[in-house]
């Protein structure tokens, strides 16, 4: 069996728009009430899975959940067929309709918490799906999610778990990595929680993370729990993964990024003897910097040659402070060789950069539901389908339009066809 990394990105939404509902989120919040492009935005994801699928890197592919989510008004109250549900809530609630509108489930870092095989007792890789519970657009996902795994990693490769239960909140993949000498050896794997109390909610609970741990299998002196900086949380860091990435033995982090730093990198190399800690202070790129231009929410990969590679938004290349500091990593002896920046401006906007997009399963692909994974050629078809039935603009009021609750249906409809995927109607 050979063991690579996949990239699973969610392509995204038909219903993608700002309705701003993410508390903590600055992003979200700057750009509420806008008028988003969701053609565009499902484009500008299809070409970061280019790229790196142009990279030499196996690149998989996670589907839109079925929105509006009519099933979710109807346990709110509201009766008749789907469209009588929602011309209800929408006006009885907007803000409440918007909820089960969202796009939010391309974020895929969120879909679920992976541990391959190698570090598993078992020998499977598992993957626990988030409850996301902190935030109540994303808290009806898993079930959606979960079923949508289940398929995808349906083999005896794998084992998928429900999400634990909604009082301890749990995002999973954007606040754990993992770490290694290699992706198919045993590695480490770090969960980041957060502490309640701050302006922001801490949407990482230390018990969610504990029992994902449990749940994976996972071995508990190869298992840390760190607490993210109340600093980030505080300054807009909504994930660990908005101040910190890592792959293989390399973490790349931001200065302040974890309560107690001294403590994890000391934990850490213990851990995982080799592991190079790039950490990037705040004199040279500040919190701000490094939240509003997603430094950190990037992809750390490794290439086909060995060498490590950043994919990383747009945003990072046009602000000067960041743009210099990259420049100085890359010309560098460190481990980080080389930087390729992608545009996912929609999705940036909402607050959810190239990190965000992707779900890492390390796996044998040859395992993995096929109809999952990409090519050049499923890219072309997928862009020819969003290019004739992606809603070309969505502004806060066309949300209560009916036609636009039939296009998004029938676009979905239209994907699971082309990827014969019925099964998740």
């Amino acid at each position: 069996m050979s063991l690579v990394e996949i990239n699973f990105d969610g392509l995204i939404g038909p219903s993608h728009n700002y309705a701003g509902l993410s508390l903590g989120n600055v992003a979200s919040a700057k750009n509420a009430g806008g008028v988003s492009k969701p053609r565009a935005a499902a484009l500008q994801g299809l070409g970061k899975m280019r790229t790196a699928m142009g990279l030499g890197l196996t690149q998989g592919l996670l589907l839109p959940l079925p929105r509006p989510d009519a099933s979710v008004l109807r346990t709110l109250g509201f009766a008749g067929d789907d469209d009588a549900v929602c011309a209800a809530a929408w006006a009885a609630d907007p803000a409440l309709f918007a909820q089960v509108f969202s796009a939010s489930s391309m974020w895929t870092a969120n879909a679920a918490t992976v541990s391959p095989g190698p570090d598993t007792a078992d020998g499977r890789c598992h993957l626990t799906v988030a409850n996301l519970s902190t935030m109540p657009h994303r808290s009806i996902e898993h079930r959606h999610t979960e079923a949508q795994l289940r398929v995808a990693f349906g083999g005896e490769a794998f084992a998928v778990h429900a999400a634990v239960p909604a009082v301890f909140g749990d995002e999973g993949a954007a606040n754990h990595m993992r770490m290694g000498s290699a992706h198919d050896a045993a590695g480490i794997e770090i969960f980041v929680y957060g502490e309640p109390g701050g302006r922001f909610p801490a949407r990482q609970s230390r018990r969610a993370s504990e029992a994902v741990a449990r749940l994976n299998q996972l071995d508990p002196a190869r298992t840390l729990f760190v607490q993210q900086a109340v600093a980030a949380i505080e300054a807009g860091a909504f994930h660990n993964d908005v101040v910190a990435v890592a792959n293989g033995h390399v973490l790349f982090c931001h200065e302040q990024a974890f309560e107690n730093p001294a403590d994890f990198y000391a934990a850490l190399t213990v851990a995982l003897p080799g592991a190079i800690i790039v950490e990037v202070p705040a004199s040279a790129v500040s919190l701000n910097d490094a939240i509003t231009s997603y430094l950190f929410n990037s992809q750390l990969l490794t290439l086909p040659d060995g060498s490590m590679a950043l994919i990383l938004p747009t945003e990072a290349q046009e602000n000067p402070r960041v743009a210099a500091y990259l420049d100085g990593l890359v010309a560098g002896n460190g481990p980080i060789r080389s930087v390729h920046f992608v545009a996912v401006r929609e999705s940036m906007k909402n607050g959810g950069g190239p990190a965000c997009l992707r779900l890492r399963v390390v796996a044998d692909p040859a395992t993995v539901d096929p109809r999952f994974l990409m090519s050049p050629a499923k890219a072309d078809r997928l862009e020819a389908l969003v290019a004739t039935h992606w809603p070309e603009a969505i502004a806060p009021a066309d949300l209560g339009n009916p036609a636009l609750w039939a296009q998004c249906r029938a676009a979905r409809a239209a994907l699971l066809g082309e990827l014969d995927l019925k099964e998740l109607v």
